[in-house]
């Protein structure tokens, strides 16, 4: 099989390889590509059996590529943030994997587009009236018990979600924690991602609670918060999600 992947950040593509490769030694990866540019003038010349597209690419979004050229090639899409591609690949029996990208998953993906593979046939005009479609409804408050009592958590009231000793906790702007019965992977489903960003296994934070940037090592970024974390270094921006939070910043 022979795979193109289409990445503007050069680690979390040469992670994506070695997945690949841990996976299935026999896959050829044909060429890594960083932009929407050198994606098209590689694409028009070269045929390959499976693409993985990142959809935010430094020049842009990467559905602009099939405005540009003809491509009936299976996509398995990577995202951090945009909670659209769920729906819209249901459409078309196209995979895609959420950043951090994990083995398993990454596995499920190649099975299921082997087991598709006779019947791949991508509409991408569908595929982009979905992106383009209505926002879907996100969460807009919490129910919060309190002994016997119960509180009404606006979302706009939030300022960030932690895990911590195998429960998850709201804290509000003004310094509230409540524990709340959810796990952060499926509050990333729940909540804005214009407004909320998941920056590491432990913390969703929104952008109101972000008090000071700091460059960290490894091109990571710490982030001050407020409410103050205690102990700040839980608030470093992993390096599998600090491209992706880079983007999100700079919307």
């Amino acid at each position: 099989m022979k795979v193109a992947i289409i990445e503007d950040e050069a680690l979390a593509a040469d992670r994506l390889e070695k997945i690949i490769k841990d996976i299935d030694p026999d896959i050829q990866i044909e060429a890594k590509l960083g932009s929407i540019k050198e994606s098209v003038k590689w694409l028009a010349i070269h045929k390959v059996d499976l693409i993985f597209l990142d959809i935010q690419l430094s020049d842009g979004i990467s559905f602009s590529i099939f405005d540009q050229i003809n491509i009936n090639t299976p996509v398995i899409f990577t995202t951090a943030y945009d909670q659209y591609a769920v729906k819209a690949f249901q459409l078309n029996s196209v995979s895609y994997l959420l950043k951090p990208i994990r083995k398993t998953e990454l596995a499920e993906s190649l099975q299921k587009y082997k087991a598709l593979k006779s019947s791949f046939n991508i509409d991408f005009n569908e595929l982009l009236a979905v992106f383009q479609a209505n926002p879907i409804n996100y969460k807009k408050r919490f129910l919060i018990q309190i002994g016997d009592k119960y509180r009404k958590i606006d979302i706009d009231e939030i300022a960030y979600f932690c895990a911590c000793d195998k429960s998850v906790f709201l804290r509000t702007l003004e310094g509230n924690s409540y524990a709340i019965d959810q796990t952060l992977d499926s509050l990333e489903h729940s909540i804005d991602p214009n407004v909320f960003f998941r920056i590491n296994r432990s913390f969703i934070i929104s952008l109101k609670s972000i008090s000071n940037m700091i460059s960290w090592s490894r091109s990571r970024i710490k982030l001050v918060l407020s409410p103050v974390v205690e102990n700040e270094n839980d608030t470093i921006v992993s390096i599998d999600r600090s491209s992706d939070f880079k983007k999100w910043m700079n919307q």
